[in-house]
Parts: C-alpha cells; sequence; structure tokens
C-alpha cells in the first residue's frame, strides 16, 4: 500500500493530539491500525515493541517516523486534514488527492438566470444569461426577491415578466438543484432567509413541489389562480409515489388558520387528490402565502 487513507490519517492525528497530554497512546489494533501498521512495514518502519496482539503503542518518535515517510512521497504531513478541501487545496499538501473526502467541485456552485447583456462573439444571444456562480460570490443586498425554480427546463424558460414579481424590480432567480447544485442553493437560501426579504418559490403543483416550498424556507408559492388550477389540475399530475407527503401536509394544514388563503390549493392537492406540473401552467402566476400566517 503506498497512501494512507482519510480514515488511517485522523486516527494517528487523534493519538498526535492526546500526546500532548501523555508519552504515548494505545490504539486497539482493529482493522485501522492493521492497515497502518502494513504501511509502516512497507516503508520499512517498524513498530517493534509497540505492537502487540491488542494494541499498538503510539509515540512521538513512531509519529515523526511516518510524518518524515510521508515528505519524502510528497505526501501531506498527518496535521494536514484533506477533508472539505477541493482538490487544488489538496495539492497545496502534496501528491495525494482524496476524492473521497474533498469539496465536491460543485458543493458551494448555484446556476442563475440574469437579464441578458452583451453577446458574446460567435454566440447568440437571447432575452437571459446563465451563470455559474459561487454562492458566496451572491451579494443578496442588490437584489429584492430570490425566486426559487424547481424544474431545470423550467427555469431556462422561466421570465420575470409576471405580475407576481412586478413589485421586484431585481429578482434573483436560482435553479433549486439536482445532486450538482442542491447544495449550493441550501447555503444561499439559509444566507437569504436573513435578510427577511421574500423568497418565492415557483414549481410543480403538486404534494412534493409545496413540501420543497416549505423545507427551503420559501415565503410564497407561485402558482396559476386557484380558480385555473381547479380547473385544471389532475389526477395524473398526482403520482402515487408522492403519499409519504401526506401526512407531513395533512399536519401543516391543521396548523393554518381557517382564512389562510392556501387552504383552497391544499384542498385540490390533499382532499380531491389532483395537482398540475409546472410545464403545464398555462396562465400568469400570483403569488401564495406559505406559513402559518398570511
Amino acid at each position: 500500500m503506498t497512501t494512507l487513507s482519510e480514515a488511517e490519517r485522523e486516527l494517528l492525528r487523534d493519538a498526535a493530539s492526546k500526546l500532548r497530554l501523555g508519552a504515548h497512546v494505545d490504539k486497539p489494533n482493529g482493522p485501522v491500525v492493521k492497515r497502518i501498521v502494513a504501511w509502516c512495514e512497507a516503508w520499512d518502519i517498524e513498530p517493534g515493541a509497540r505492537l502487540t496482539r491488542t494494541r499498538l503503542r503510539l509515540d512521538r518518535e513512531l509519529l515523526d517516523a511516518i510524518d518524515a515517510e510521508l515528505e519524502v512521497q510528497g505526501q501531506p504531513p498527518l496535521a494536514a486534514g484533506l477533508s472539505g478541501l477541493t482538490t487544488a487545496q489538496q495539492a497545496e499538501y502534496g501528491y495525494r488527492e482524496a476524492k473521497s473526502v474533498r469539496e465536491a467541485p460543485r458543493e458551494t456552485r448555484v446556476l442563475v438566470s440574469l437579464p441578458a447583456r452583451a453577446p458574446w462573439p460567435g454566440i447568440a444571444g437571447g432575452e437571459r444569461e446563465y451563470r455559474d456562480v459561487d454562492w458566496r460570490a451572491v451579494t443578496p443586498a442588490a437584489f429584492d426577491v430570490l425566486v426559487q425554480v424547481e424544474n431545470l427546463d423550467s427555469f431556462y424558460a422561466f421570465t420575470t415578466e409576471n405580475p407576481a414579481l412586478s413589485a421586484y424590480p431585481r429578482p434573483l432567480v436560482v435553479y433549486r438543484g439536482d445532486r450538482h447544485y442542491g447544495g449550493g442553493f441550501a447555503r444561499l437560501a439559509e444566507a437569504w432567509a436573513a435578510t427577511g426579504r421574500p423568497h418565492a418559490c415557483v414549481g410543480d403543483f403538486d404534494l412534493k413541489g409545496l413540501d420543497i416550498a416549505l423545507g427551503s424556507g420559501a415565503t410564497h408559492w407561485l402558482l396559476p389562480p386557484l380558480d385555473w388550477l381547479q380547473q385544471h389540475a389532475t389526477a395524473l399530475h398526482l403520482p402515487a409515489k408522492q403519499a409519504r407527503y401526506r401526512d407531513r401536509l395533512l399536519r401543516y394544514r391543521d396548523t393554518l388558520p381557517g382564512e389562510h388563503p392556501l387552504r383552497g390549493h391544499l384542498a385540490l392537492l390533499l382532499d380531491e387528490q389532483r395537482g398540475l406540473l409546472q410545464q403545464w401552467f398555462a396562465a400568469s402566476l400570483v403569488g401564495v402565502a406559505l406559513g402559518k400566517a398570511a
């Protein structure tokens, strides 16, 4: 074996921290310890009497020998924790890439939709442009409403020219994300919540769509008018697999006052069991307040 795994390095780092209080640290002779011993022996570092049938005794001399060999190999020292670092940051500590614990390339990225500026030479322009950015580069104070779009195809087709957003000249339109962008959006939503500004969610009118809106901290759900939904919602767009959200949403409805504007929508979803996918919204959107107080 040529490298120490992050689990093995973590055990050695833990021992190093405890050596501040004593001359040695004993670790039970389990799988991780056995792999450390095998690594040491492969590089002519002999544990000697430190190793018994039941434990490995770690002291400063042994850890220094391990660190010296890591330096020769161009590997990060034991004190360098690689967890949560990007590959580029890991590279500062040597040649080892720890993919299993590194920060994923899109961990902090969000996909945003902005008014188009001058087109790039050779690329046809449009009314909007789409940017992959680090959520930490976004300044919430520059925008007056966060618009979260659930579906990627609808995100690319989304326009801010609708009555629900007429009071907000500077909307920040962001794709809610999937396994690629979901982590970055969740962090952006947390940062946005601290501003106290409106957070609108537009997505499927179904049980999962409402659960997503509530879970993201949205203050409003953007939907076609209720009377239009009552005419067009269909049982075909509320699949049986969404039944797992039903009990949670029933409990949520029980917390709402009788005059809450969402009650009519909940009657369609929970009582009539009808919904409508976002791609079928063929009417102007209106904002429906979420939360217990309308």
